[in-house]
This record gives structure tokens, sequence and C-alpha cells, in this order.
């Protein structure tokens, strides 16, 4: 198939809109961010819900779990931050084209206008950062749990117009206030905002 041509697909749980055509907004998070618990008791909450709010609530519940800093939260640590800043801004231009970006203790929100593959692209920042972090796990006391550091999947969402665009940044450069580890967007070192 043609990867200039937009299509719709799964690598597992989550759907994916491949297209070059549209900016899109990424999500990805560690891999023990969210403790199974967590989700049996979300996906027991979301069965009282209709089935028409159960996206947008699934979405919004794991974004306040993700930000109240669950698991390791190894990207807290500098050195690993600075990795995946660095990785993030490595292939600008190249492979695609970054607009805004926010990296959190353990999750990483993106905003980019693919030129390649999504999912080669953030299978290649996931990779390598990965990598790097579990090596460095014991030296840098990052506590990462078994041998997985990224979980497998990530979220996408096309920007659909000019009004979601500034939406999805602002919100992008506000996680870190909205979790309560700075006061301002422009305080925050690992993001765009800066």
């Amino acid at each position: 198939m043609d990867e200039a041509v937009p299509f719709w697909h799964s690598r597992g749980y989550l759907p994916h809109f491949e297209t070059r055509e549209k900016m899109q907004s990424i999500t990805f998070r560690l891999a023990d961010s969210l403790p199974q618990s967590k989700l049996r008791e979300l996906e027991t909450d979301l069965v009282r819900l209709p089935k028409d709010r159960v996206a947008v609530e699934r979405r919004k519940r794991i974004e306040h779990y993700l930000d109240a800093g669950m698991g390791c939260c190894a990207l807290r640590n500098p050195a690993v931050a600075g990795v995946v800043q660095e990785t993030l801004l490595r292939f600008d231009l190249e492979r695609y084209r970054l607009l805004a970006w926010s990296i959190m203790p353990n999750h990483v929100h993106v905003l980019i206008w693919p030129l390649a593959d999504l999912g080669k692209i953030v299978q290649s920042w996931k990779s390598y950062t990965g990598r790097w972090a579990l090596a460095k796990n014991a030296e840098l006391g990052l506590g990462v749990p078994g041998k997985v550091f990224w979980m497998r999947e990530y979220w996408d969402r096309f920007i659909r117009d000019e009004k979601h665009y500034g939406a999805v940044v602002e919100y992008i450069h506000n996680n870190p206030v909205k979790a309560g580890l700075c006061e301002s967007p422009g305080q925050w070192r690992w993001s765009s905002a800066v």
C-alpha cells in the first residue's frame, strides 16, 4: 500500500490513522505508568456509561491517572528526559515537522506533521530511548521494573482544523501545569513552551 495514502490500521488495542496530509497529536507512556488494577477499575466504571461517552471518558480518566504520576516516573530524571527530548529534535525536518512537545514524568505528548510512516516514527523514538534508559536503569536509579520501558501502543489523533491545532498545543504546553509540576508552561524545561 502507498504510505502517502491515508488509511486506518491497528497494531493491537488502539486504532491508528496514517496520513502525511494531517498533523498528528501523539501520546506514549512508560510501561508501568498505569497499574492493571487502575485499568480494571476504569473498565468497571465505564460499563455504567452510555456507549457514546465511553471512549471520551476512558481517555479523560487515563490522562488523569497519567498526570497523577503513577509508576517509576523515569522521565522525571533529567538525563532520561534530555535523551527523549534530543531524540524528538534529532529528526525534525527529516522524518517529521516537530510542532510541540512535553515530556512528563511517565508519558510524552508530541505534535508533529509526519513526513514518514507514523508508526515507524514513534517506534524509532521508543526503541532508541527505551534501550538507552534500560541500559542506565541501575546507574541512574530509575526503578524501571522488568525489561520493558515503554508501553507497546500509543495514542494518536489527527488535527482537524486550526481551532483543534490551537487546543492541542495549549493542552501539551499546559499539561505540566495541570499536573502540578510547575506554575506556568514556560517553566517546564522538557517542553516546546520554553
